[in-house]
């Protein structure tokens, strides 16, 4: 009777087992990605990838997100988060942070699966503010904790020595708004043109009760003033949005398609995720004039064969031959994110981090 429950017990603990190893493969076989808001170009890219990954029999799940330093610490994490679309922007002052190694170890855990597209910065604003130094003293949306719009927001401000009274950080639908109804002076939204939070704004011509709020608002200017080398100059057109008047010269950044190095352990989940990002790749490449045709228009732009930066490519996608060195997956969690936050707007601002103190100290 003992050797008979101890069977029993043997086959219930198999059972569970396999149930439990199904929902483990279940898992590893949707691929997590995080994007942006789903206002923005990142979170319409992803649904474009997605639908090509369907198609060769890969299931990606698109996910919001709060923006590029979000994305990259939810990749460096137990998430389900494979690969993700940021700015190179954001990737560059990590590098480059001083005092903040930990910044750099998180990025040289990520590899660059594709080179992407321009990303415009919409400066959108009240009328009262004509150009950039206007926005001294005044209350200007920076973007939330954790977005590469914080970042490039802060880089430019920080570039022009230009401060503003009061930084908000709204989502958003809810920057637009507040600029709208004069709850804000001016926003950064940083995203590849067109982008449905302003081409909606067209909507607002036909209604007398909001055509005074358009004509109170536009995109400010921002022409050659000496920016750093990780911007470059472009332009927001009419065609871009049908309520502007005249096209407005602004600046752009580029977009990067990044995956954790999958490429990095022999493990069956890692080969397993490297083999996923193989056929992903392959996909990509072979449907980019469907993308063009059928996706969001910024495809038109994509050129998967720049050398965009120095970054490692990604070997998985690009059917190279795996290093299998050692890498490990922190879990990230809110804490972690403020921590970091804390330690960018230090550097932002020109101080140096204390790791001992955990204070910013101001030369």
């Amino acid at each position: 009777m003992k050797r008979r429950m101890v069977l029993m017990a043997v086959v219930m603990f198999l059972e569970c087992f396999c149930i439990s190893m199904n929902k483990v493969y279940a898992q590893k076989d949707v691929i997590g990605m995080v994007t942006g808001s789903k206002m923005g170009t990142y979170y319409a890219f992803g649904q474009d990838i997605a639908r090509i990954a369907k198609q060769v029999g890969i299931e990606i799940e698109v996910k919001e997100s709060k923006g590029s330093i979000a994305n990259i610490l939810r990749l460096d994490s137990d998430e389900n988060a494979a690969f993700a679309i940021i700015q190179h922007d954001v990737l560059w002052f990590m590098q480059h942070a001083q005092g903040a190694q930990d910044l750099q170890h998180t990025v040289d855990k990520l590899v660059m699966i594709f080179p992407f597209y321009n990303e415009e910065v919409h400066l959108f604003a009240r009328k009262e503010i004509k150009t950039f130094s206007d926005l001294e003293g005044k209350r200007v949306v920076v973007g939330a904790d954790g977005s590469g719009n914080f970042i490039t927001a802060s880089n430019l401000l920080q570039l022009l020595h230009v401060r503003p009274g009061t930084e908000l950080n709204f989502t958003p639908e809810d920057a637009v708004e507040a600029v709208l109804m004069g709850n804000a002076d001016a926003m950064f939204y940083v995203a590849g043109k067109p982008v449905k939070l302003f081409t909606n704004l067209e909507k607002l011509q036909s209604d007398p009760k909001y055509t005074p709020l358009l004509e109170n608002v536009h995109f400010v200017p921002l022409g050659d003033q000496g920016y750093w080398e990780q911007y470059v100059p472009s332009e927001l057109s009419t065609q871009d949005y049908g309520w502007l008047k005249e096209s407005v010269p602004t600046v752009a950044v580029k977009a990067v398609l990044v995956s954790y190095d999958f490429s990095s352990k022999a493990t069956p989940y890692y080969q397993h995720r490297c083999n996923q990002l193989a056929i992903l790749g392959k996909a990509v490449m072979n449907s980019l004039n469907d993308l063009r045709s059928n996706g969001h228009q910024k495809w038109n732009e994509v050129n998967l064969d720049d050398d965009f930066g120095n970054m490692k490519v990604d070997e998985c996608s690009h059917h190279l031959m795996p290093s299998h060195g050692s890498s490990g997956a922190p879990e990230v969690d809110s804490e972690r994110l403020q921590a970091y936050q804390k330690k960018l707007r230090c550097t932002i601002s020109g101080g140096e981090w204390n790791e001992q103190t955990g204070a910013c100290e101001q030369p």
